[in-house]
């Protein structure tokens, strides 16, 4: 069973007037969006602003776009990015249908999994009394839909012969060639909550909060690698449809 943290049963309340009802939806949900990105700020996510969906498009207005919605506004993100809480404040004011991006391999990497896999993961780890930190989901209850497991980083060393370097590791333009679990470390990146996604699909959101502390992402592998392959082997021997296809969007 998924555990609902304070942090995100808090961001559920109601906005409401003396009479219960909600006061002003619009203004509510602005208040949402700047209290979940200045917590993910708070909690040491170097953050950037990035496109936003447009119908099925991208508001970048590149024709064909590959990932729309889902990518930086700024070639120099990695620069850009930053947890100072005054200029995440002014871009979410200034920028007010931008989705945003976290910056990983600074203060933190994140493993991503296709969301059935990171379900039952979550479970085998619950079960076993494993602290597993915060966690996203981007596009459930679509085929590929993912749940992204923020965890410590490995660190940026000076000394390049200190990288440990991983077969997971993933970057922006890798995402197809990592259907199953995805290492985003230095030179990635991953939507924060609450962006939202071209179409239909569901927005980006926690499931547990950003002021939970990164576990090291050793004790997540295991069971995240164990489960990304049976969920990999169940659907190699399903008939093909539309929601066992592996992903190739975050």
């Amino acid at each position: 069973m998924e555990r609902k943290s304070r942090f995100s049963q808090w961001l559920r309340r109601p906005k409401s007037g003396s009479d219960g009802r909600d006061t002003d939806t619009g203004s509510a949900a602005a208040r949402s969006r700047e209290d979940l990105l200045l917590a993910a700020a708070g909690a040491g996510f170097p953050i950037a602003p990035a496109a936003h969906p447009s119908g099925y498009g991208c508001s970048c207005e590149r024709i064909g776009c590959p990932t729309p919605g889902r990518h930086p506004v700024s070639f120099g993100w990695q620069t850009v990015a930053t947890t100072d809480r005054d200029k995440v404040a002014a871009w979410i004011r200034t920028l007010p249908q931008a989705n945003f991006i976290t910056a990983t391999g600074i203060a933190h990497d994140v493993l991503d999994v296709p969301v059935e896999a990171g379900r039952s993961a979550l479970g085998r780890l619950d079960a076993a009394g494993i602290e597993v930190g915060p966690i996203t989901l981007s596009g459930a209850g679509f085929g590929d839909g993912r749940m992204l497991f923020f965890t410590a980083t490995r660190g940026t060393p000076d000394d390049e012969d200190e990288w440990w370097p991983c077969e997971l590791d993933c970057h922006p333009e890798t995402l197809d060639e990592h259907p199953g679990l995805r290492w985003h470390c230095r030179g990635s990146y991953v939507l924060l909550p609450p962006s939202t996604l071209p179409g239909d699909q569901p927005a980006v959101t926690w499931l547990r909060g950003p002021e939970l502390p990164l576990p090291d992402p050793l004790t997540l592998l295991e069971s995240l690698t164990d489960a990304c392959a049976e969920f990999h082997d169940r659907t190699d021997r399903e008939p093909y449809h539309e929601t066992a296809a592996w992903p190739i969007g975050r």
